[in-house]
């Protein structure tokens, strides 16, 4: 087939890469400059976290070495907290690790991979204009196609132009807080993810291959204590002081990172049907979560490769059909836990009662074969996310139950026989 691919972001790239593999061509269709050899802002940007489903996909098309060269482990979580640190392991083994990547530079060994595939034409600088049935137009020129693919972003192009053709649900949600990211310099223990749990805020970071990490600090829009309440650097400074303690020992000149931009916004999107008439869309244009789970990249990774799959087992018009019931109920259900776990991360870290289950529900994964907790299921398996919050609630009752008749006790006969002792 000839496929137009709107968004040479991750998602887009990794999808022209897999179908050019399988014979089909490609031409992707970017409305920005081509990103590489760029030092701008872009180059500078956030770093994500790449889990399981994401190393998977990267795997797939042989680039997973490449983007690992360029990572730094993520073992587990350290918490910050009013002058204490603790650290929380993401698994039960050394298998179980998430890697931190800066978005950047895996978007350009995407986009190097996918130019070097003969099949794939990449087009910057085209700003999609208009969409009649699978003729994608820009201003420069017009693209026909036997498949258009909407890879184009939370504030999808395709997808607007699709709702003009067929009724849709759309929902667009803002949190009511945003964000602003800064650097941390090098710090001790830099294979982890460090978080700050404030009472009226959130600062989470995430390392870098020099030992430095990028900081993302969260807080309300309004409010003496939101972005609109903290312009003043005085002011600003008393407050990062008294919220996150050490982060502000950490980072002489904070506040005037904090204040070097404005804040972004946090977006989810949810919308029905993702297909019609041969147009679909895939990652942040059908099912922007917000990135508290970490998953938004790699789910987006995912996609392609269900599409990728559902297209050699389907005709094309089949095939879209089967993409959408194979994964929207599971990125609906991403989305659940993706905001759940932004209360988690600002409230809950923190908790005795919520530390105290966590251990259990770990220590149940090292000792009781099939049993792994809600995050290795997300964040170390392919297991559909769904499957795993119907897996994680069966567990949950069996846990409530386990605690009630003295879990605690036997763990700890469970630990002293596994270590020989009595």
């Amino acid at each position: 087939m000839n496929v137009v691919v709107v968004g040479a972001g991750m998602a887009g790239t990794m999808l022209a890469i897999r179908l050019a593999r399988r014979g089909h061509r490609v031409d992707v269709v970017e409305r920005r400059g081509d990103p590489r050899g760029t030092n701008g802002p872009e180059a500078a940007s956030i770093s994500v976290g790449l889990s399981e489903r994401g190393r998977a996909a990267l795997r797939d098309i042989g680039l997973l070495e490449k983007a690992l060269a360029t990572a730094v482990p993520m073992r587990g979580r350290i918490v910050h907290h009013r002058g204490r640190v603790s650290y929380q392991p993401y698994g039960t083994d050394d298998t179980e690790v998430l890697h931190s990547v800066r978005r950047h530079d895996l978007n350009i060994a995407l986009l190097d991979a996918a130019a070097s595939v003969p099949r794939v034409r990449l087009w910057f600088g085209h700003r999609v204009t208009g969409l009649a049935g699978t003729e994608v137009r820009t201003p420069a020129r017009t693209f026909s196609a036997d498949l258009v693919v909407g890879a184009d972003g939370a504030y999808s192009t395709v997808r607007t132009h699709l709702h003009r053709r067929v009724r849709a649900e759309f929902h667009r949600t803002y949190l009511d807080w945003g964000y602003r990211e800064f650097t941390i310099p090098a710090v001790d223990r830099p294979e982890a993810l460090h978080v700050w749990p404030g009472r009226r805020g959130l600062v989470v970071a995430h390392p870098n291959p020099d030992g430095s990490l990028t900081g993302t600090v969260f807080l309300p829009f309004d409010g003496d204590t939101g972005f609109s309440g903290l312009r003043d650097p005085a002011r600003a400074g008393a407050f990062l002081a008294e919220e996150f303690g050490d982060l502000t020992d950490l980072v002489p000149d904070l506040v005037p990172q904090f204040l070097a931009h404005e804040p972004g916004s946090l977006v989810s999107v949810r919308t029905a049907p993702w297909q019609h008439d041969r147009v679909v869309l895939v990652g942040d244009a059908a099912h922007a979560v917000f990135p508290f789970y970490g998953q938004g990249m790699n789910a987006a990774f995912e996609d392609c490769a269900v599409l990728d799959a559902c297209l050699a087992e389907h005709t094309p018009d089949d095939a879209l059909a089967a993409f959408e019931a194979r994964r929207r109920p599971h990125t609906d259900v991403l989305a659940e836990l993706s905001a759940r776990n932004f209360v988690e991360l600002r409230d809950r870290v923190r908790s005795p009662v919520f530390l105290a289950r966590k251990r259990i529900d770990f220590t149940l994964g090292r000792l009781v074969p099939g049993w792994r907790t809600l995050y290795a299921m997300i964040s170390h398996s392919s297991l559909p996310y769904g499957d795993a919050l119907a897996r994680a609630h069966r567990q949950d009752r069996l846990l409530g139950g386990f605690v009630g008749l003295g879990g605690v006790t036997l763990l700890a006969a469970a630990r002293r026989k596994r270590s020989g002792r009595c």
